[in-house]
C-alpha cells in the first residue's frame, strides 16, 4: 500500500511531537532541571529516529514529512546547542559551527527555491552521521554536565562533532554548487 500522498501518519505526528517538546527542552534547561531535560531529549530523539523507521516499515513518506522532519531535527539541535552554550556548559564556538552549518543548509534551499529548481530533500550519510555525534554529544552533556571524569571524552567529541559538522556543511556546498551548475548548465543548452 502506497501512502505517500498523505500527510497526516505516525511518522509526522512523531515529527509534530519532536517540534512541540523542543519549548519544553528549553525551559527544563534554562531552569537548570538537567534530568527533566535529558528526559524530554532523550524522547524527542527516539522519535527522531523512530518516525523515520517507520515511515520505511509502513511506506508512509510524505511531502509534509520530508520537509517537517529536518525542520524539527534542525529546531531541537539548535536550542540545544545555543541554549547549552548560553549555560556554558558547551563551549560556544561549537554551537556557532552546529548553527552554521544549518543556516548554510536552510540559505542552499532558499536558493534553489528562488531559482526555481526543484530539490529532492534527502540527508546524505555524512549529515546523517553528524545528526547522531551531535544528538550523542548533547545526550553525554546532559547525563551529568559537571562530572569532570569524563571532561576528555566531552572534549572529544565537541571535536568529532566540528569536524563532521563541518565535513558535512561543505559536502553539502559542493553538492549544491554541482546542482546549480547542472541546472544552469542545462538551461542554456536548452
Amino acid at each position: 500500500m502506497d501512502n505517500r500522498s498523505s500527510s497526516i501518519n505516525i511518522p509526522n505526528i512523531l515529527t509534530v511531537i519532536r517540534i512541540l517538546l523542543t519549548p519544553l527542552f528549553v525551559i527544563f534547561l534554562l531552569k537548570k532541571l538537567m534530568h527533566p531535560a535529558l528526559i524530554v531529549f532523550t524522547v524527542a530523539a527516539i522519535s527522531d529516529g523512530l518516525d523515520g523507521l517507520l515511515a520505511r516499515y509502513f511506506n508512509q513518506y510524505s511531502v509534509l514529512g520530508a520537509y517537517l522532519d529536518p525542520i524539527a531535527d534542525k529546531l531541537l539541535l539548535a536550542a540545544a546547542y545555543v541554549s547549552l552554550a548560553v549555560l556554558k556548559i558547551i563551549p560556544a564556538w561549537l554551537a556557532v559551527i552546529v548553527l552554521s552549518r544549518d543556516i548554510l543548509i536552510i540559505i542552499g534551499i532558499a536558493v534553489f527555491a528562488l531559482s526555481d529548481i526543484h530539490i529532492e530533500i534527502k540527508p546524505s550519510l555524512l549529515s546523517k552521521w553528524t545528526t547522531v555525534a551531535q544528538l550523542l554529544t548533547i545526550f553525554l552533556v546532559l547525563l551529568n554536565p559537571h562530572v569532570e571524569g569524563i571532561y576528555v571524552l566531552k572534549r572529544l567529541l565537541f571535536w568529532i562533532v566540528a569536524g563532521l559538522t563541518t565535513a558535512s556543511g561543505l559536502h553539502y556546498v559542493y553538492i549544491g554548487l554541482n546542482m546549480l551548475q547542472n541546472a544552469y548548465g542545462k538551461n542554456l543548452k536548452d
